[in-house]
């Protein structure tokens, strides 16, 4: 059966999802989007997606033609017309269709897209042996500029460093602020841990807020794991004694090599794994308590 895809409320084979090449989403990338997992046909943090989705929105001044609870409902119905329990949910919201010209009060009709669909991020090697990141040199848009905070439809930032990764073999590369400190990896939070404290750069860093990072702050903190939010340098990661990253779509997946050096002992550490466990528990508990 062919993928279905939501846009603007109406549901249509795949083939035929289709914007208009005047979309300022195309031509600018004007636009913001989340990136979701459902597991047993329940969206996790749906709720925590949907409020960042809408403070993106709002930072770009873009207004949202739907309301959180329709796009919620959307959202379901999307993953239940595609016969999807396990899988990955892509909302984007683009400026819609305008001129050839940079103004967004000349577009109209922006367009609410759901895409639902499998995802296999990382091979499941890589969580039970853990990832290998190079430093990027590319480093992150300098906050000032554009927020980090707003999950725009722009992420040529984030490719470039992304396409550095890959050149030198690894599927993750680590992104450095304007002051050269530790902001984030191209698609995911990072975390170490250190003489037994799970440290993770603050949001001024100039990272993203992300969802799975809050959450797994919330289960260190439960776990009566200390955990603090400080600027750190490339040498902290390197001498860190465990390192793993979070995102929607990785979960939690730990880093053993940082350019080709060790962490620790090279090996996913104890409070790693620990974690991990405890993340996937944690969206047993969210999934099972909605389906009852």
């Amino acid at each position: 059966m062919s993928l279905q895809v939501n846009i603007n409320g109406r549901l249509v084979p795949k083939a035929e999802a289709t914007v208009s090449v005047y979309d300022h989403g195309l031509l600018y990338g004007d636009g913001v989007f989340e990136g979701m997992r459902s597991y047993s046909g329940t969206v996790f943090q749906l709720d925590a997606h949907l409020d960042r989705l809408w403070e993106s929105a709002r930072a770009i001044a873009l207004e949202i033609p739907t309301t959180k609870e329709e796009l919620g409902r959307a959202v379901m119905e999307t993953l239940q017309a595609n016969n999807l329990s396990d899988g990955y949910v892509r909302l984007v919201i683009t400026r819609g269709s305008g001129t050839l010209g940079l103004d967004p009060t000349r577009c109209s009709n922006p367009q609410v897209i759901i895409i639902a669909d499998k995802i296999a991020l990382y091979p499941e090697e890589f969580y039970r042996d853990g990832l290998d990141l190079v430093t990027a040199s590319t480093i992150r848009n300098h906050p000032g500029a554009l927020s980090p905070r707003i999950k725009s439809l722009n992420y040529l930032n984030n490719i470039m460093a992304k396409l550095e990764g890959l050149r030198a073999g690894c599927v993750e590369a680590l992104m450095l602020n304007h002051n050269g400190e530790v902001a984030e990896c191209t698609g995911d939070n990072i975390f170490i841990v250190r003489r037994g404290r799970l440290l993770t750069p603050p949001v001024d860093a100039g990272i993203l807020e992300g969802i799975t990072r809050n959450a797994v702050i919330a289960l260190a903190e439960a776990e009566n794991i200390p955990v603090a939010e400080v600027t750190m340098t490339r040498h902290d990661v390197i001498v860190a004694d465990e390192c793993f990253l979070t995102g929607s779509a990785a979960e939690v997946i730990p880093v053993v090599r940082l350019d080709g050096r060790s962490i620790g002992d090279g090996k996913p550490g104890p409070i790693t794994e620990r974690l991990m466990k405890a993340f996937h528990r944690m969206v047993r508990s969210e999934t099972t308590s909605k389906l009852a």
